[in-house]
């Protein structure tokens, strides 16, 4: 996508032939890959996924919801049986890329949900954030917020990449929603991009840059500051609003 031009918008940089060229990136050096870590956070933490420790419990976390509207979009299931996604859990476990976390809810200390880093490019610092499977409990929860930021903060602050991208089937109007309110930018369709469960998928794409995150960072911390929420639990100022807010003012 191109940046229009106009008063306030930078002339790109040429070279020794006239030609445009891109910002220089000093000091660059490939990143590291995602690891087994734990991050913790206030409501949730991210733990490397262990099928041992968390299958039982989210598959008992799916299957609370009622139906299985919510695998539709994943490549993999729904699970008929505990076993089925145990032994999918233990699959998952051992790869590296994805590299998969279970979302742990501290005020049950149970496992509610997954998302992995994946498509990892550590030489030019670009990973994506998929196999997002919340379950119903943690929807529209404080918890699923934060376990996106915990993501996003690893990556951006303890990695030092680039670039966090999301993508999605363009037809899947819940995940599009997320993407736009955790801060994202779309960035176009990917026609017939997948072949997944015997159909179609053209990917919606999303990213987050570097130069983007401090924003969206504060607008993450604001809106899970205690203080947003009144004695129900309901928001007092938007994700939206909060991130807004943060932005630096543009010319």
């Amino acid at each position: 996508m191109s940046t229009p031009s106009g008063a306030g918008a930078r002339p790109p940089r040429l070279n020794a032939y006239d030609q445009p060229i891109g910002e220089p990136v000093p000091g660059w050096s490939p990143r590291p890959r995602p690891a087994a870590v734990t991050l913790a956070g206030g409501r949730c933490q991210l733990e490397p996924l262990d099928a041992d420790r968390h299958a039982a419990e989210l598959h008992a976390a799916y299957v609370g919801g009622a139906d299985q509207r919510d695998w539709t979009y994943m490549f993999t299931g729904p699970f008929e049986s505990a076993e089925d996604y145990r032994r999918y859990a233990e699959d998952a476990a051992a790869c590296a890329d994805p590299r998969h976390y279970a979302v742990i809810d501290l005020s049950t200390g149970t496992a509610t949900g997954t998302l992995a880093l994946m498509r990892q490019d550590p030489d030019h610092g670009v990973v994506e954030v998929g196999n997002v499977m919340f379950s119903p409990v943690m929807k529209r929860r404080p918890v699923s917020t934060e376990a996106q930021f915990l993501a996003m903060e690893y990556v951006f602050d303890d990695l030092g990449y680039r670039r966090y991208e999301w993508k999605c089937d363009s037809l899947n109007a819940p995940s599009r929603k997320t993407a736009e309110r955790l801060g994202f930018t779309f960035e176009g369709i990917f026609r017939q991009a997948v072949v997944y469960k015997g159909r179609n998928r053209d990917t919606a794409w999303y990213s987050v840059t570097d130069t983007e995150w401090p924003a969206v960072k504060q607008g993450f911390e604001a809106w899970l500051a205690p203080g947003n929420f009144d004695g129900q639990g309901v928001q007092r100022r938007s994700l939206a609003e909060l991130r807004t807010a943060a932005a630096p003012a543009r010319p």
